[in-house]
């Protein structure tokens, strides 16, 4: 870890993909629930990863000889990986934290994420995204048809909800005052035909990025959801 705080160069952005064990059953509903179970197990795992990152972080807190690393942290959750996301910090805080999670993260981005619309409220489980990070930055489109497929699936199974990927929180006032929330119902079938799913990057133009990408990466910069209006909490991509 030490070697990629030193490795550092002007506007880098070094990216590490964190890689949870889904199901591959086929049948896209009974796999989405299967892929729910799966995704709160992977939550202890990547708990410790956690556990074991802030333990190498502070290890060195009272040498003058080593540098600390200073390097900004966001994340970017897709889909059921906004349940992985939840599930690691509650395991994380229930088994290994006394007063509640650290602010170590500076964005959280929230794609088309596959929990309950009311996870990020005040209260929730989802709460401690937004304890751990500056901003969460949710997005949301109502066209996305495989999270219909997750509905459907938790319909079966008599969970009743309305997932935050297809409309975004339940009640923004009931959230924190660092979630934002973005609208992609415009431009998410334009990125991913048909499904309309994995948007923040374009599919149809590899290489090329997207709006989404774009309003990504300028919250990676500046570290601030809406720079030019600070009160402001949602906005409408088109």
């Amino acid at each position: 870890m030490q070697k990629l705080c030193d490795d550092k160069k002007k506007n880098e952005v070094l990216v590490v993909p964190l890689i949870w064990l889904c199901d591959n059953e086929e049948g896209i509903v009974k796999a989405y629930w299967d892929d729910q179970k799966s995704a709160d197990q992977s939550g202890f795992s990547f708990a410790r990863v956690l556990e074991k990152f802030m333990a190498w972080r502070n290890s060195d807190a009272n040498d003058p000889d080593v540098a600390p690393c200073l390097k900004r942290i966001n994340m970017l959750a897709h889909s059921m990986g906004s349940r992985v996301l939840r599930q690691t910090l509650v395991n994380w805080d229930k088994y290994d934290l006394a007063s509640g999670v650290p602010l170590i993260f500076r964005n959280k981005f929230l794609v088309a994420s596959d929990v309950v619309n009311e996870t990020v409220h005040r209260g929730q489980p989802g709460e401690l995204i937004s304890h751990a990070s500056r901003n969460v930055v949710v997005y949301y489109a109502s066209d996305d048809l495989a999270l219909r497929a997750s509905k459907a699936a938790n319909l079966k199974n008599k969970v009743a909800s309305r997932r935050l990927g297809h409309s975004g929180p339940e009640d923004m006032e009931e959230t924190p005052r660092n979630v934002f929330q973005v609208d992609c119902d415009d431009i998410n079938t334009l990125y991913d035909t048909p499904k309309g799913h994995s948007y923040f990057t374009d599919t149809a133009t590899p290489g090329k990025p997207g709006m989404v990408f774009n309003h990504i990466f300028q919250c990676m910069k500046s570290g601030r959801v809406f720079p030019d209006d600070p009160l402001q909490r949602s906005i409408i991509l088109k």
